[in-house]
């Protein structure tokens, strides 16, 4: 997949983004999602956060696909997540 970059307007919490695209006429919906892993819902919340990450996305929807991991602050790290596409992997 190729990447643009869209700016979204900052809003507290989960963010879920619907975008139409037109490319070569065709049109395609893509969904997106950003959600908020705090680090005190970690098993270790003393831990390494890439273990506190890793631990978190292991239990994600499996339809949902990683797409962006975001500056983390003191207590969460944004999450972005793209809806998977049937037929396309």
């Amino acid at each position: 997949m190729t990447h643009i970059a869209i700016p979204i307007p900052t809003a507290p919490g989960k963010q879920d983004i619907k975008i139409e695209v037109t490319i070569n006429n065709q049109k395609q919906a893509l969904h997106y999602k950003v959600e908020l892993f705090y680090w005190d819902e970690c098993q270790n919340p003393e831990g390494h956060r890439a273990d506190c990450i890793s631990e978190m996305l292991a239990h994600h929807d499996p339809n949902w696909a990683l797409y962006y991991i975001g500056a983390p602050t003191e207590k969460y790290v944004p999450i972005t997540f793209v809806e998977k596409r049937k037929g396309i992997s």
